[in-house]
């Protein structure tokens, strides 16, 4: 289970990270209040998980999946560079958060 919230964790930090342009520096009130939000509820998620997991597994898997999906949503979303080398950088992240789940002993 620890997994599970650790991945929840990590698509609400998704949330929260694209959320933040969309508050336009905190002066938007409903971007603001569904972005800080999303904070509260992917550290709680996050705490969760580390009940289980290794701090430094869980912090580098939650950080992989939020930059490699806020990136992701980036291009998606915002009209960010689609080239290839960005998406390629984007696939070592992913890859190295894969990595780490398959190594782990939890």
């Amino acid at each position: 289970m620890a997994w599970i919230y650790l991945l929840i964790a990590g698509l609400l930090e998704m949330g929260w990270a694209i959320g933040l342009k969309y508050t336009q520096g905190f002066t938007k009130l409903v971007p603001s209040i569904a972005t800080v939000s999303c904070m509260v509820v992917s550290f709680v998620f996050l705490s969760i998980a580390l009940r289980t997991l290794p701090v430094g597994t869980a912090y580098a898997v939650w950080t992989g999946i939020g930059a490699a999906g806020t990136a992701l949503l980036g291009v998606i979303l915002l009209g960010e560079s689609a080239e290839f080398r960005r998406f390629f950088c984007i696939g070592l992240i992913i890859a190295g958060v894969l990595g780490l789940r398959l190594l782990s002993s939890h």
